[in-house]
Formats: structure tokens, sequence, C-alpha cells
């Protein structure tokens, strides 16, 4: 089996698992975005995913993508779900048409200049660290509704909703960070909610995801 082949069958087994996940909660295939996670991979693998059917890629680190993106020739939606340095704001405006990974208003005004310098608005979402830990990056649950309000005031950006991902465990154990998450995005009035990876993304749709990121079952092990 070729390389695109692997991909497609993969891409199809997955959209499996997806509408038979958004079957159990109710929810239209349609309510729920699909990024297909390529770091490490080549750009290769990223047109034989978009070839497959994926409409969005994306990447964890700025630099990756800046030298894979001009390579693949297909077209496709980038989000940058990898933590944002501001000094790489600049590029991320320009190589991503979603940054996930705002956490801060600092950030947040760092890439509103740059997209007023690219004559561009921004579409964000706010990183909220969900397991209040140490390690991760992430807003502090008690400030997400601040950052919120404060973000959301900024012409040159356009925040969309909230991201987050949860510590490790088994998927039954996502569940209560995933409910959170929704409770605080639908309690903020915002549309898009990023959760959910290639071991727990059918719990992160059962509990409200609007967006799931997932890698290595379309891709394989890195």
């Amino acid at each position: 089996m070729s390389r695109a082949d692997d991909i497609r069958a993969n891409v199809a087994a997955l959209e499996m698992r997806i509408a038979a996940a958004c079957a159990r909660a109710g929810r239209a295939r349609e309510d729920v975005r699909l990024i297909a996670v390529s770091k490490t991979f080549p750009a290769s693998d990223v047109d034989h995913a978009i070839a497959a059917g994926m409409t969005d890629v994306g990447e964890n680190k700025v630099q990756e993508a800046r030298d894979k993106k001009p390579s693949v020739t297909a077209s496709a939606r980038w989000h940058l779900i990898g933590h944002l340095q501001s000094n790489k704001s600049k590029d991320a405006v320009r190589i991503f048409d979603v940054i996930q990974t705002v956490d801060s208003v600092e950030l947040a005004e760092k890439i509103a200049r740059a997209a007023e310098s690219a004559g561009k608005r921004q579409d964000v979402l706010l990183q909220v660290n969900i397991g209040r830990e140490m390690q991760k990056s992430g807003a502090a649950l008690e400030v997400v509704a601040d950052l919120v309000r404060r973000i959301g005031a900024i012409s040159a950006v356009r925040l969309q909703g909230l991201m987050a991902i949860p510590p490790a465990g088994e998927a039954e154990e996502m569940r209560p960070y995933f409910r959170e998450l929704r409770a605080m995005r639908d309690d903020l009035g915002l549309a898009e909610l990023s959760m959910g990876m290639t071991d727990d993304f059918e719990v992160a749709i059962e509990e409200g995801a609007t967006i799931i990121r997932v890698g290595r079952a379309i891709f394989g092990s890195r």
C-alpha cells in the first residue's frame, strides 16, 4: 500500500469514528472540524491528507510550518496549535489562518500589530490551562473571563473560542476537563471549543468539541 493509500484509509477509518461519536452525542458531523496535525511529517504527507479530504492542517511550531507550508501544493486552513513565542508573532500571522494558543493580552496585542501590518484580521483561540498544570501554557481559569473581554476588544484579532490540552490520562479521565471547558465556553458566549486528540477525541466530541486535533490516527506514529 502506498503512503497516499495508507493515509486515505486512516482518514476513512477516522471519519467513521467521528461520525459514530457525533451520533452518540446527537450532533451533526458538520459540527466538528477535524484538524490533521502534521508535526514532524513531510509536506507530501500533508498533500496526501488534503487529497483524502482534510481541509485543516495543524502544526505545533512556527518554524516547522514556515519550512513545510511552501512545499504543500494543495490548499488548506492552517492552525498553530503549539506555544507561540511573542517574537514569532509576525511569522505566525503570515503563515497561519488560526492561532489557537493565545494565553495573554500581551501576546494578543503583538499578534494584532502583526495582523494590522499584514492587512488582515487574525482568528485566534484562547488557550486555557484546564488542568492547572504549572508546566503547561494557557491562561489560569480565574482570569479567563477577563482575558476574553480584553482580547475580544482588540480589533485586529477575532477571538473565536477556547482551546485546552488536559493532563495526560485515559480518555474517560478527560471527560470532566472537557465538560468544564465547555461550560466555560458557554458562559462566555463563544463559538469554538478546540479539545480532543487521537486518544480522546471521541469523548471530546461527546462533550461538545467543535474542533479536534488528530495526528497519529491520520499519519501514524512519529
